[in-house]
């Protein structure tokens, strides 16, 4: 494994890589995770190098800057990443595998929406984006919305207590209350939460722009979703590829959301290929 430092303004990102097959894969983790849960792909080392960058508010990467993150800033950092890359074979990485695990999968769509060009693949696991999440554009798009916000994570008791009793109406299935129970319970992962969905807010992929985008570069997508999966559902993926036949295709696997484990590797090697 090799780690990288980018410098980003008063912040810095790190990155790190595995493998040093002639086929870039850049990796973006969902929610709460960090670039390490991309470890287990270094066994496909000989074909790829794995590259997994730690977003703001994760893993490593220091964020000190006030303002959001835009998705353009992100893309030039991926062109640093490039330019360290390449010093040791110029001849490496002309066009990316773009890998996103859910919140990761946003991130992605919105990085192919600004730059498509320079992907030659889309591999989205379980991706968020596909739908509009009310609660998150309430949250993140609008000013009241995330004045509103910032006050719940600081006092989220009224929340709570809605939330129960809509989990109890069967409005908010279980699987999506204990989710959400998990990340208003504590105040140091309130704060977080209030931090990684504001400096990420700019990301936000236009679902037609993507698929007029994806028809005319034609660029593959492979979609993958666990079978259990409570939190991102896979209809979500199926509605998105009707619209780009030829493109897409879906791969659903006996899991639910926790799709990075490495008794999947045989077919994320399949998915990256095909």
């Amino acid at each position: 494994m090799q780690q990288w430092v980018l410098p980003f303004k008063q912040s810095s990102f790190a990155v790190k890589t595995w493998g040093n097959g002639p086929q870039l894969v850049l990796c973006l983790h969902g929610y709460g995770e960090s670039a390490m849960h991309f470890s287990f792909l270094q066994q496909l080392g000989s074909k790829y190098t794995i590259a997994a960058i730690d977003l703001p508010y994760h893993g490593d990467t220091i964020w000190q800057d006030k303002k959001k993150l835009l998705p353009v800033q992100l893309l030039e950092l991926i062109g640093q990443l490039l330019q360290n890359l390449r010093k040791r074979d110029t001849a490496l990485y002309d066009k990316l595998i773009l890998l996103g695990y859910s919140m990761g999968g946003r991130v992605a769509l919105s990085l192919y929406q600004h730059q498509p060009s320079l992907f030659s693949k889309l591999v989205l696991l379980a991706p968020d984006g596909l739908k509009l999440n009310r609660w998150y554009w309430l949250a993140t798009q609008t000013f009241l919305g995330n004045r509103l916000f910032k006050f719940t994570m600081q006092h989220p008791g009224w929340f709570f207590n809605m939330l129960q009793l809509l989990n109890k109406a069967g409005m908010v299935n279980t699987s999506i209350f204990k989710f959400v129970n998990f990340y208003i319970g504590d105040a140091t992962v309130r704060s977080l939460l209030y931090q990684r969905w504001t400096v990420l807010s700019p990301f936000r992929p236009n679902l037609q722009k993507l698929q007029t985008m994806i028809r005319q570069q034609q660029t593959p997508v492979r979609l993958v979703y666990g079978q259990y999966d409570k939190i991102i559902v896979p209809v979500v993926g199926e509605r998105f590829i009707k619209h780009i036949p030829e493109q897409g295709q879906m791969i659903i696997l006996a899991t639910g959301h926790q799709l990075l484990q490495e008794k999947w590797l045989a077919d994320f090697g399949k998915v990256m290929a095909g």
